[in-house]
């Protein structure tokens, strides 16, 4: 692998990791690992601080996975292997932040953002069906996993491209893992609505 590739995935993974969600708290007064559930993603800073920093949170988390991507595949012109590597490692950096002991956010927002790099179109309609699934149901969570699990599937038809597609796998497995608390509290009909019907 070249050197300038290694560079550019260290760099992507340093962004990536800015846990935005914290960084806003603290601007706050706040410590939102101390807040709410903990969370450093967009929906614990709406809860715990307001929907004006919740929605901060939620663009600033979606560029850092969507201009390293964009760069790497319209500017610098990588290869499709390395630009689904790029792509992975953003969706890393978030959950694993370096700055935050490897721990941090659930990766949705990032990924949405890299899938909006990799897909406009896959993007589109994963995000309509995550409104889909949050209006009806009231839960982010739910509506996260279902987008989730769905949006390597879209992808493919979409794009038929086999690197994309196996990013956008191994990002989806990593959010739907980071959603196990989630997924135990939804079994057990525990999970708190974001919305009530």
């Amino acid at each position: 692998m070249e050197l300038k590739v290694i560079v550019y995935l260290l760099i992507t993974y340093l962004i990536a990791s800015i846990p935005f969600g914290f960084v806003v708290g603290k601007f706050f007064g706040k410590d939102i690992t101390k807040e709410g559930s903990g969370n450093i993603g967009a929906t614990n800073v709406t809860r715990t601080i307001g929907k004006k920093a919740g929605i901060l949170v939620l663009l600033l988390d979606m560029l850092k996975g969507y201009f390293p991507v964009y760069i790497a595949k319209n500017i610098l012109y990588f290869d499709d292997k390395i630009i689904a590597l790029i792509a992975i490692v953003a969706v890393m950096g978030h959950c694993f932040s370096v700055f935050m002991g490897l721990k941090g956010g659930k990766g949705v927002a990032t990924g949405i953002g890299v899938l909006l790099a990799l897909s406009g179109k896959t993007a589109f309609i994963v995000i309509t069906l995550w409104l889909g699934a949050f209006l009806s149901t009231g839960y982010v969570s739910f509506a996260s996993i279902f987008s989730a699990f769905v949006s390597w599937i879209v992808l493919f038809y979409v794009e038929e491209n086999f690197y994309y597609t196996f990013a956008t796998l191994i990002s989806s497995i990593i959010i739907v893992i980071k959603h196990s608390a989630n997924i135990s509290r939804l079994l057990k009909g525990t999970e708190s609505r974001f919305i009530h019907k």
